[in-house]
């Protein structure tokens, strides 16, 4: 979630719940509308400890998916450059064809995949690179133990590229239930309510604003903080970007410099397919 966004809505939060009070309070009788202040209080901590509770242990799922994605994107990102290693004990047709490919695999993901995960899914759940890169290594062909066993290496680092990917855009679409989100809101709206039952006229204003405005503030926070971990790839403070893989394609690139592939790149800058 955007920073001044997030800002804006708590404040909006802490002024609406601060100026309701205030209202309330116009008309509430002197100590409040409880005959019992103190029974009222253990009541409102009861409130406050199980939102509290539920919200800590929904943060807590939804940070595990924040950080499942984010390790998601980095195991990915380490495994294509691990597997453009591999494809050099392979034969140099076969080589030179999943280097290029491979190249093109990262490009998608920075290009195509990060701004729909950005827009909250994938057109598709399969990579058509990947695709391509299985079609290549299923026509392979070895003709010594050294390429026999890079082929077996490329499986093995296959499968393990295919679930670091599940892992990035399993966390997409958000993963928090709408049933968990409804009992959140009603939750946080019946301890707004209740404080609103502590107006008091006897009390001076700033003290009520403080009251309904610090305890509306921390249920706002954590709400958005929810929000923002629930949806990790969304533009704002602390969503995930393709640093990983933009790294790896530099990588790449220094690479191919490095040992003399000059075979063309099968993809465009934006990991389009040119032919």
């Amino acid at each position: 979630m955007n920073l001044l966004l997030g800002i804006g809505i708590v404040v909006a939060a802490a002024t609406t719940a601060i100026v309701a009070m205030l209202l309330v309070r116009r008309r509430a009788p002197e100590g409040s509308y409880f005959s019992d202040g103190d029974r009222a209080s253990g009541i409102f901590g009861v409130l406050a400890t199980g939102f509290a509770i539920f919200a800590g242990f929904v943060i807590f799922l939804v940070f595990t998916s924040y950080d499942q994605s984010r390790a998601g994107a980095e195991s990915e990102a380490l495994l294509v450059a691990q597997q453009f290693e591999t494809a050099q004990f392979l034969a140099p047709e076969t080589r030179d064809r999943l280097a290029g490919e491979l190249v093109c695999y990262a490009r998608s993901v920075v290009e195509q995949e990060w701004p729909a995960m950005e827009d909250g899914g994938l057109d598709t759940t399969i990579s058509p690179w990947g695709v391509a890169l299985f079609q290549t290594i299923h026509g392979a062909k070895t003709s010594s133990p050294e390429q026999e066993a890079a082929f077996s290496k490329w499986l093995d680092q296959t499968s393990d590229r295919e679930q670091a990917r599940q892992d990035r855009v399993h966390g997409a679409t958000g993963i928090t239930p709408t049933t968990v989100w409804v009992v959140l809101l009603i939750t946080a709206g019946i301890v707004f309510a209740y404080m609103l039952f502590f107006a008091d006229p006897a009390e001076m204003r700033r003290s009520q604003a403080m009251l309904i405005g610090s305890a509306t503030t921390v249920v706002v926070v954590t709400l958005v903080a929810i929000y923002a971990l629930d949806n990790p790839y969304r533009p704002g403070l602390g969503n995930i970007r393709p640093v990983a893989m933009e790294r790896t394609l530099a990588l790449l690139d220094d690479a191919r410099a490095a040992i003399g592939d000059d075979a063309p790149i099968p993809c465009d800058e934006d990991g389009n397919p040119t032919s």
